[in-house]
């Protein structure tokens, strides 16, 4: 990978909200998890909640009326999961005792895999079925010189079904 100056430079991800139909049992979640992250609770309104640190923020808004009954689905546009770094292979086996405690549905890991050399991870679902993942990446993983992609069979479909299945 060659180095290049960008156009425009940017500095992480300030934010993400996500949008539950479960609002209260979320907030009770996201109240568990993000604090553990170091993420301060800075709004905690009627349906809209948001914690700040660590380098970005996450906010959950209490979904519209008509969509209180619908859950999360995965390869619908928009989100597909959402992917926070860890700096070490304990933070990760921590989120995952975590994530549990709190009730979280574990669907992978932790575990390795070789999307990038050393690529330590747990992905799990909050009461939505919102998909999260942290994950540990050693050294300067896919940006190190001849490093590539490993798995990309991982994220082919084809007729609405993965090619690989690994939930």
């Amino acid at each position: 990978m060659t180095e290049e100056k960008p156009a425009i430079g940017i500095n992480g991800m300030a934010h993400v909200i996500l949008t539950v139909s479960q609002f209260d049992k979320a907030r009770t979640f996201y109240s568990g998890l993000l604090p553990q992250f170091g993420m301060a609770l800075v709004q905690d309104g009627p349906d809209f909640c948001y914690h700040v640190g660590a380098r970005t923020a996450i906010g959950v808004r209490k979904c519209d009326p008509e969509f209180e009954g619908e859950r999360f689905q995965q390869y619908r546009v928009g989100l597909h999961h959402l992917c926070l770094r860890a700096r070490s292979r304990e933070d990760v086996d921590k989120t995952a005792s975590l994530a549990a405690d709190l009730g979280a549905t574990i669907i992978r890991g932790p575990e390795e895999r070789d999307w990038a050399p050393g690529y330590y991870y747990v992905l799990f679902e909050d009461p939505d079925g919102i998909r999260l993942e942290v994950n540990f990446i050693p050294g300067a993983g896919l940006l190190k010189e001849g490093e590539n992609f490993g798995s990309a069979d991982d994220y082919v479909r084809v007729g609405g079904q993965d090619l690989v299945d690994d939930n």
